[in-house]
């Protein structure tokens, strides 16, 4: 077991601090080589496999490359749960973990109702509400097949009964059959190109950049349309979730009220950042 921590060390001394390499070097050892979490304290001996030295050394040289810890496992954890992650879709964040606990403490009173998840990616917003909302009809929607067939294997995964379908919101939706919802919720790309000089390499080499960003000249593009499409479909009394950027907080409570939208709610992160708006239609 020392040997394998070392050769861990060893490749990727200087690309992680010590917590973060702490931290992958006990993912590699028990998610992605199988060793028991009592021989990865105890540092008995452990003798890896041919398969086991092979993948071992394809993650290190994924992780030297930059590639996400979470792609090169193949998967995340979110609200207990277990999501398959790759190239297609954007990695759970723990900010989103914040909006779905949010919005599953509103709904616990509520017996049952119709959700849609506009931009759903790997599904997780809408498969953790499934597990804890099961009485609840939920829908996941997404313009990309990629990331569909992927929310499709999570939703197995989880063993949710989302329904999803391949949707453009911003495209033409009168030909559309369309529910009316009780909770429309939406974690839609909102960094503005211009932001990208600012973001870590690892997000922008590999995760998917239609997921991330919109124009400078119209940041609240999706927004907009989604609470368009909100004032249409939207039940009465309706509520509408959003993870926003918290650069354009300041616009989107006024924009959400002058569309009609009633208890408009900022709302702050853990972290102390304006990162939620809820309002009711």
């Amino acid at each position: 077991m020392k040997t394998v921590k070392e050769q861990i060390d060893h490749s990727l001394k200087g690309i992680f601090s010590p917590s973060e390499l702490e931290y992958v070097r006990r993912a590699l050892c028990i998610e992605l080589l199988g060793i028991k979490e009592i021989s990865y304290y105890t540092e008995e001996v452990v003798r890896l496999s041919t398969g086991m030295k092979r993948r071992l050394d394809d993650a290190l040289f994924k992780l030297s490359s930059g590639e996400p810890l979470q792609y090169v496992l193949g998967k995340t954890p979110m609200c207990g749960l277990t999501f398959q992650v790759d190239r297609r879709v954007l990695i759970p964040r723990p900010e989103t973990s914040e909006l779905v606990e949010r919005i599953a403490s509103d709904l616990k009173r509520k017996k049952t109702g119709r959700l849609l998840d506009i931009g759903t990616g790997s599904g997780c917003i809408a498969i953790v509400l499934s597990h804890l909302l099961p009485d609840w009809i939920i829908e996941g929607w997404d313009v990309s097949q990629d990331a569909l067939e992927l929310a499709e294997s999570n939703n197995r995964l989880n063993g949710t009964g989302v329904t999803f379908r391949m949707v453009d919101i911003l495209g033409d939706m009168a030909e559309k059959d369309i529910e009316g919802y009780d909770v429309i919720v939406s974690n839609p790309p909102y960094i503005a190109e211009s932001e990208s000089t600012e973001m870590e390499r690892t997000v922008l080499d590999y995760e998917p950049h239609a997921a991330l960003f919109v124009p400078d000249d119209d940041p609240l593009l999706f927004y907009r349309v989604i609470a368009g499409f909100g004032l249409e479909h939207l039940r009465p009394d309706g509520a509408l979730y959003f993870e926003i950027n918290p650069l354009y907080a300041d616009e989107m409570v006024p924009m959400l009220k002058f569309k009609g939208y009633r208890k408009v709610e900022l709302c702050n992160d853990i972290s102390g950042k304006h990162r939620f708006i809820k309002c009711l239609l």
